[in-house]
C-alpha cells in the first residue's frame, strides 16, 4: 500500500496530508471532515483538488493540521492536498497550477518595530 504525503502551509498553520487508496474517507485532527468543517462551501475548498482531478472515491486523506486561523488551515489543508496529488501523479501538475492550488500564499503578519504600537500604528502624536 502506497502512501502520498503533502505539506501546505498558509500564516501560521501548517497541516499534513497522507493520502492513501480508500474508498473517499477524508478525517481531519481524528475528527470526520462532515463534523470539522461546518458549512459545504469551506468542505469545497478542501476537497476541491480531489473533484478536479477525480480522485474523490480512489483514496483515504489523513489530515492533521495546527495553528493558525480557522480558514488559513483550509487553504493549508488543500495545498497539502495538492502536493499529495501530484506526488501520486505528475500528469495532475498542469491543471493544479493553472487553478493556483500548488502556489504558497507566502503572506504573513508584519511584525511589530519598537516604538510603534504595532507593525505601522503609531503612538499619538501631542503637540503640547
Amino acid at each position: 500500500m502506497l502512501i502520498y504525503y503533502g505539506t501546505g502551509r498558509r500564516k501560521n498553520s501548517s497541516s499534513r496530508v497522507f493520502m492513501k487508496n480508500g474508498n473517499g474517507n477524508i478525517v481531519i485532527n481524528k475528527i470526520n471532515i462532515d463534523k470539522y468543517v461546518y458549512m459545504n462551501l469551506k468542505k469545497y475548498i478542501i476537497i476541491s483538488p480531489m473533484i478536479i482531478t477525480n480522485l474523490i472515491d480512489k483514496f483515504d486523506l489523513f489530515i492533521t493540521v495546527k495553528g493558525g486561523g480557522y480558514s488559513s488551515q483550509l487553504y493549508a489543508i488543500r495545498l497539502g492536498i495538492s502536493r499529495a496529488i501530484v506526488k501520486y501523479n505528475e500528469n495532475f501538475k498542469n491543471i493544479l497550477k493553472k487553478l493556483k492550488y500548488l502556489t504558497r500564499d507566502s503572506r504573513s503578519v508584519e511584525r511589530k518595530k519598537f516604538g510603534l504600537k504595532k507593525s505601522r500604528k503609531k503612538p499619538q502624536y501631542s503637540k503640547r
